[in-house]
């Protein structure tokens, strides 16, 4: 039977952390992050980091563990949230996974097997020049002859995935939906018990995204973007993609004023939390929690409480 661990979710500025802490304090746990963005050092007033404060109360992993410049992968995320999980049920705890990244939750609490979809630089860049050479159209028929599912899923202008596509049946022999058939049959590393939180009225929630957002502003998130820039992170870099970064880059390298850049955030910032919303209420399996102005954490902790416990989590 696979151990225990218990998922708080939720889109951006819902209250996550606040509720993943008195979790972890009530149930003797420690919290891993599941944030895509949270994993770079250097990033933390624009990915909304816990606090020295909140980690001084409950110990955070998955937090700071990759350089601003690097290509951070879901595969590897995995393997080391999955480390962290492993090592904090070894001591007698209970691994609290918080975060907004659905993909991130849904592949660390799978079975998926990221061992046969290891990348290969050269060989990505090779198929990448063929894909520009000859086109979308050539590289989709390609596909087509080898993987007709995958491609019949992938629009030719698809240009990452139709690569990524081709870069798994090279390397491995095996097509893509094949390996999704295999890693869908694998038996879950963990048994999640998770909490959704929401707003009835999503206007209420647009609201706090757009006090996150001025709240950063305050804090010094066109300082630490700015900094960024100048130790030589590029702006085509994964984490300069984050939304907030990005916007802030612009504006410092004077293609928009900073009062453009914050709207602009604000915007991006209340669409990713729809996607967001749109992942998680998906799972008919987690108790979701659906805040009426502002979050209630203590009635929440409750509600949790009872749910867990249903889980065999006590």
């Amino acid at each position: 039977m696979a151990d225990k661990v218990i998922v708080v979710a939720g889109p951006t500025a819902s209250g996550k952390t606040a509720l993943g802490i008195r979790l972890a304090l009530r149930y003797n746990g420690e919290i891993v992050s599941a944030d895509s963005m949270q994993v770079y050092r250097g990033m933390d007033i624009g990915t909304a980091k816990a606090t020295a404060a909140e980690r001084a109360a409950v110990p955070h992993h998955m937090l700071d563990v990759a350089e601003p410049w690097e290509d951070y992968s879901v595969a590897r995320y995995v393997s080391q949230a999955e480390a962290c999980c492993r090592d904090i049920i070894s001591r007698g705890k209970l691994p609290v996974i918080v975060g907004g990244t659905g993909l991130y939750i849904d592949s660390l609490i799978s079975g998926r097997d990221f061992a046969a979809v290891d990348s290969d630089q050269k060989l990505r860049d090779r198929l990448g020049t063929e894909y520009d050479e000859f086109g979308g159209e050539a590289l989709h028929r390609r596909l087509a002859s080898i993987d007709p599912e995958r491609a019949a899923k992938l629009p030719p202008s698809d240009k990452r995935r139709i690569v990524r596509a081709l870069e798994i049946y090279e390397l491995t022999g095996m097509t893509m939906t094949e390996h999704d058939e295999y890693t869908r049959s694998l038996p879950p590393r963990f048994e999640a018990a998770a909490v959704h939180l929401g707003f009835r009225d999503r206007a209420r929630l647009y609201e706090r995204i757009d006090r996150r957002v001025d709240a950063m502003v305050e804090q010094g998130l066109f300082t630490e973007v700015e900094s960024l820039l100048e130790h030589g992170l590029s702006q085509s870099c994964t984490s300069m993609q984050a939304i907030g970064y990005k916007e802030a880059a612009e504006a410092i390298l004077g293609k928009t004023s900073r009062e453009e850049a914050v709207e602009l955030i604000k915007l991006r910032s209340r669409r990713y939390a729809k996607r967001q919303l749109t992942w998680f209420n998906r799972d008919i399996s987690a108790l979701h929690i659906d805040w009426d102005y502002e979050p209630d954490f203590e009635y929440a902790r409750s509600l949790s409480t009872k749910f867990f416990h249903s889980h065999g989590i006590s």
